[in-house]
């Protein structure tokens, strides 16, 4: 790829992208000094002790207990992510001043004002964090490939792996950004870009394990979350108990009262009532038995796989809030939840008005995944004819895959579990529509971009009639 032209960077014209930037962080900065959910008050617990287990990522704990000796509470991991997301959002608009397009760069800064965005990076989570890593490293990507500039690949490269650190279906997300990092030579060919997007998933896919056992945590069993989802799925859609023995006649009948499509939650120990079999239940016959998770979950699919395909599609269908009439879950949280170390955000009435704000725009199109998914689908579609087709394909490529990997890893119907593909996707709009003002008027681009989105949103609009 040959070194792009650059244009000068006007003052005037960075500072109005930065300006919109700057909106888009004081909206997140309402909740400071950054709202900490229960998982959150988990892992700080931990960051504090410096004992940790693999229920929520140890890499981000590890972090934090380093932070904590200069700024103790959710303060300085608050400030981490929204570093890397504002420097990933600043690069950018550089990244277009220099192609000189001062709207496009505008656009970019002004996708940190949309609302969902705005709250949910204000929030003490791994998604958050995960998000801000990948916005950086999708910059440093693009940059540091048409610049010819190594140092700022390995860097991407670096942030790619750490937010593989964080979740364990992030190497979705992570490929098509790894792809642009290894450069033109590794597209040359069908089979290499295979290759490299092969040993690129294994790379990620094997940086959670390597992280956690480097960092001494203890394993929690958390993948036995989506084992017990899936396993109450099937049990639920066929009547038959699917799950190991645990010396129960009437498991079948229990386990499909427990079940719910929208969270495996109800079979944790937290929930009132406990379910009467439940996780710590499963836990000890799978260990008694000497079972691994996966591979017993990987039978029950293909011995039931109507039923499971069933269990996956209600549960995604929540998720993505496509075919609903209700408010599946809270989109994102008003107050940090009750903990005794003094965590709280403000009260005040600025906060309470765009929390209001915010629950209202969630009830259309900007709160439902299904939007987003649809419209990464068609912005990849549309990207051949568009100048900047590699900043759109890696960005909404991995909005797009990490969305679509949800059908199958989920175990929730959080929306901030799409915060990622939200950003992504709203990124590589931007960039598109910048492109698609260049078009003649009678170019089928736009059609091919936007008609996924029309079909899903017209479809679950009306379906909420």
């Amino acid at each position: 790829m040959p070194e792009m032209t650059r244009t000068p960077v006007r003052p005037i014209a960075l500072a109005r992208a930065l300006l919109l930037l700057a909106g888009g962080l004081a909206l997140s900065l309402l909740y400071w000094p950054g709202l900490v959910t229960y998982d959150g008050l988990r892992q700080y617990d931990q960051a504090l002790s410096g004992q940790f287990d693999d229920w929520h990522p140890p890499m981000m704990e590890w972090i934090w207990r380093w932070l904590l000796p200069l700024w103790a509470g959710p303060a300085p991991m608050l400030t981490l992510q929204l570093t890397l997301y504002a420097s990933g959002i600043a690069g950018l608009a550089v990244w277009s001043l220099r192609r000189g397009r001062p709207w496009l760069a505008m656009a970019i800064c002004g996708t940190t004002l949309v609302p969902l965005h705005a709250a949910l990076m204000g929030e003490m989570l791994k998604d958050c964090l995960m998000a801000g890593a990948l916005t950086s490293a999708a910059m440093l990507a693009l940059v540091g490939l048409e610049q010819r500039r190594r140092s700022l690949r390995v860097i991407a490269a670096v942030l790619i792996v750490f937010a593989a650190t964080l979740r364990f279906n992030a190497f979705l997300a992570g490929v098509p950004l790894l792809l642009v990092v290894a450069g033109p030579r590794c597209w040359a060919s069908w089979w290499r870009m295979g290759l490299t997007a092969l040993v690129g998933t294994l790379v990620l896919l094997g940086a959670m394990p390597m992280a956690n056992r480097l960092l001494g945590a203890e394993h929690s069993d958390v993948e036995l979350s989506l084992v017990i989802l899936d396993l109450g799925g099937i049990t639920h859609n066929t009547g038959v108990d699917v799950f190991p023995s645990m010396g129960r006649a009437d498991a079948a009948a229990v386990i499909g009262k427990c079940y719910s499509p929208v969270k495996w939650d109800t079979y944790s120990w937290w929930v009132d009532p406990l379910c009467p079999i439940n996780f710590a239940d499963v836990r000890k016959a799978v260990h008694a038995q000497g079972i691994s998770p996966y591979g017993y979950l990987a039978r029950q699919i293909v011995a039931h796989p109507v039923a499971y395909a069933e269990h996956r599609l209600a549960h995604w269908n929540l998720a993505t809030r496509f075919l609903v009439r209700d408010m599946v879950d809270r989109p994102v949280q008003r107050q940090s939840a009750p903990n005794e170390v003094g965590f709280a955000v403000s009260n005040g009435a600025m906060l309470d008005r765009f929390d209001g704000f915010v629950m209202e725009l969630s009830r259309g199109p900007l709160g439902w995944p299904c939007c987003y998914i649809a419209l990464a689908l068609g912005l990849v579609l549309a990207s051949g004819s568009l100048a900047q087709r590699l900043a759109i394909r890696m960005l909404a490529g991995s909005g797009l895959l990490y969305g679509l990997g949800y059908a199958v890893f989920s175990v929730a119907c959080e929306l901030r579990y799409y915060l990622w593909t939200m950003i992504a996707t709203a990124l590589a709009l931007v960039i598109a529509v910048s492109d698609m003002a260049k078009l003649a008027p009678q170019s089928r681009t736009g059609l091919v971009a936007f008609g996924p989105l029309v079909v899903i949103t017209v479809t679950a609009a009306v379906w909420r009639l």
